[in-house]
């Protein structure tokens, strides 16, 4: 997401109150009253090692679906190659750091666990809403033209981010702070201002492989690389096509991204709690049951996740999400809701109810069940599921 400010002219409120400040000092002093938690400047480049991450990233497939990584890779790769009137980046993060472990929600298994970035509203959107501020700000203030990005934009944030001396990425390839750990929203303004860049961040992680053992689904080939294809926030979000069977047990009832590799970084406990206003956190997103998720057509669905980034991904690839919950809940009654969605009109949807009440139900059970849906089943895909777990 870009937004560029290059005609209004505003009134230099920082350079009025205290004309002693220089740019850097007065950006500071700005991006904290919009509510940023740390501000840092980087010089518009990667450096080599990024850019060659970058590379291996796409070349092995990693990105999986995501076409539009590989499709404006350039753009990732070289700020400057994005906008070529950019002198310097001016880094910012949002801490969201969460009141309790969001680990404790997975040992309930008839809740979703839902990832802390998206149990209030969407984080583009306050964040954007404090860069344009910054930027309203600089471009009145400072006499520059400027363009500001959340991460729906090809901007490469992570090594930036480190670059501005905001933190480094971890061996979870996510950007860890020492004093907000793995829990910053990154966002970017590009100036046409010269700034003299921080000092990059050095790596802290040491010997540490919390991030890396705790996995479900063993998605990090070796320290600071992921396959995105294997790791649950992308299967959960991302990817539009069914789950592949491997994954299913091991994400257990994690129905919108995974925090796991987060939450266990030593350097959270150096972290303070995010202000509640700042996403407005909603409760009923904190531990929402199976039963009431599954039952969401689409408009129930808009209307339960209204302002959150979770209604981006869409009601049928959501349910699916919630039925392979249902499916690892061990609770049979939560069989009943998947029968419910065996005639659902997703594909997607009716498959993942094939394989849940494959999971739930007994054998006499399921077969009954087989006898009344497979022959009338045209999907292919659904069909495989059934023949799948048929006994």
């Amino acid at each position: 997401m870009a937004c560029g400010f290059p005609n209004k002219a505003y009134r230099p409120i920082v350079a009025e109150a205290n004309p002693t400040l220089d740019a850097r000092d007065a950006i500071r002093v700005q991006a904290r009253d919009a509510g940023f938690d740390t501000v840092g400047f980087a010089a518009p480049e990667l450096g080599a090692r990024a850019q060659q991450g970058l590379t291996s990233f796409l070349d092995k497939g990693w990105h999986g679906d995501m076409s539009w990584y590989a499709a404006k890779a350039d753009r990732r790769g070289d700020p400057r190659v994005l906008w070529s009137d950019v002198r310097s980046v001016v880094v910012l993060g949002m801490n969201y750091g969460p009141d309790s472990s969001p680990m404790e929600i997975l040992n309930r298994r008839d809740r979703g666990a839902i990832s802390v970035y998206a149990q209030g509203r969407d984080y583009h959107d306050v964040v954007k809403k404090r860069l344009k501020r910054v930027a309203r700000w600089m471009h009145g203030a400072l006499d520059c033209e400027l363009k500001v990005f959340v991460d729906t934009a090809p901007v490469a944030e992570k090594p930036l981010a480190q670059r501005g001396g905001l933190g480094w990425q971890g061996k979870h390839t996510n950007l860890v702070s020492r004093s907000h750990g793995s829990w910053l929203f990154l966002g970017e303004i590009y100036t046409t201002l010269n700034l003299a860049p921080d000092a990059a961040e050095s790596d802290h992680c040491g010997g540490c492989r919390r991030c890396l053992d705790i996995c479900p689904t063993n998605a990090f080939p070796t320290p600071y690389t992921l396959d995105a294809r294997r790791c649950i926030s992308y299967l959960t979000i991302e990817h539009k096509g069914h789950i592949p069977v491997e994954f299913r047990q091991a994400m257990g009832n994690r129905i919108y991204g995974c925090d796991d590799c987060l939450a266990v970084c030593p350097w959270n406990k150096f972290a303070q709690t995010a202000a509640v206003s700042a996403l407005q956190a909603r409760e009923h997103l904190r531990a929402p049951t199976l039963a009431e998720l599954a039952a969401l057509d689409d408009a129930a669905f808009r209307l339960f996740f209204s302002g959150s980034p979770v209604k981006r991904t869409g009601r049928d690839r959501f349910v699916r999400n919630v039925l392979i919950a249902i499916g690892n809940s061990e609770d049979a009654v939560l069989a009943v809701s998947a029968e419910k969605l065996l005639r659902d009109e997703s594909p997607l949807v009716r498959a993942m109810a094939v394989w849940a009440s494959g999971r739930l139900l007994n054998a006499v059970a399921f077969e009954s069940l087989r006898a009344a849906y497979l022959s009338g089943e045209c999907d292919a895909d659904v069909r495989r599921e059934w023949l799948a777990l048929s006994t």
